[in-house]
């Protein structure tokens, strides 16, 4: 089959591009490279169709829609902290960009798997999280994800087939600030041979899930007789942020202790996916342990 992949010279975008080339489909990626870039790609570059272009751009992303299958959405901007900073931008690239997608693929009978974000929970008591929780963002970038939601909501009722994957926090290879950045910048400090940084008290909560079971999370549910879904993909396990750089530092021997900082705006206090919708909707279950990740790269 032929997809497009709109931000697919990104973290996730890449990951889901080489797993879709693996899989013997033909790909097509649009990014503006703002974020994304093509070295990610070079080593199967020359497999696939690279158009630089800007989800906002409605009449290139229609243009591009010939002879395609189906649609990934990864494209969008994902700092929480810059989202205070930028909260039209955000809007503009994150809900605009989003509609023009979920109109086309209206207007052209297709399916999308796009990324949502465990961010539209905002704070929570009850864990683990169920897909049915009440939604209240702390932060525009989850907003603008609850907004995606709204959208989500809108053409589902049109008929339009969509599925949106909540994303937990995601780690793996390649990976930016931008996704599960505590666990980049822990690395970085290790690295360099000094202490983890950590804003607040380290007791929030994180289920912190693998970027290539986020690709097979994405293929799975492209390939599913199922139209309609919003779903959470994360673990279903969840370490607090001072365990997790107590793991780092056990794993990397350094005999070092953390730093504390002032906590970040608009930083959810628990996170931590049921996820029980996906592994019965896709049959699909997470493989790759924190754990095992962090002894492989250290």
């Amino acid at each position: 089959m032929r997809f497009l992949v709109t931000g697919g010279a990104g973290f996730v975008g890449t990951h889901l591009v080489k797993l879709l080339i693996e899989k013997g489909h033909e790909v097509k990626i649009i990014d503006n490279l703002i974020k994304g870039k093509k070295e990610n790609l070079s080593d199967v570059f020359d497999k696939i169709e690279f158009i630089n272009s800007d989800i906002r751009d409605y009449e290139n992303l229609e243009k591009n829609l010939h002879n395609v299958d189906g649609i990934f959405h990864q494209a969008a901007l994902t700092v929480v902290q810059d989202s205070f900073e930028n909260p039209e931008e955000y809007h503009d690239v994150n809900v605009v960009g989003t509609e023009n997608i979920f109109k086309l693929a209206h207007k052209h009978d297709l399916k999308v798997v796009y990324a949502s974000s465990s961010s539209v929970y905002g704070h929570k008591e009850i864990m683990p999280i169920r897909e049915d929780t009440t939604r209240q963002p702390i932060n525009p970038y989850g907003q603008t994800k609850l907004d995606d939601e709204y959208l989500y909501e809108k053409y589902s009722k049109l008929g339009t087939k969509i599925i949106g994957l909540r994303y937990f926090n995601i780690f793996g290879q390649g990976q930016t600030p931008e996704y599960a950045g505590v666990i980049t910048k822990f690395l970085d400090r290790i690295r360099e041979r000094k202490p983890p940084i950590i804003f607040g008290d380290g007791t929030q909560l994180r289920d912190f899930i693998y970027v290539e079971d986020i690709v097979m999370a994405n293929l799975l549910a492209m390939e599913s007789q199922i139209s309609n879904l919003l779903v959470n993909v994360g673990t279903g396990n969840a370490i607090t942020i001072l365990e997790l750089a107590k793991m780092i530092i056990n794993i990397s021997g350094l005999d070092i202790q953390p730093i504390f900082e002032v906590p970040l705006e608009g930083d959810i206090k628990k996170s931590q996916a049921d996820t029980t919708l996906a592994i019965k909707s896709f049959n699909w279950k997470p493989k790759k342990e924190l754990r095992e990740w962090l002894t492989e790269i250290l």
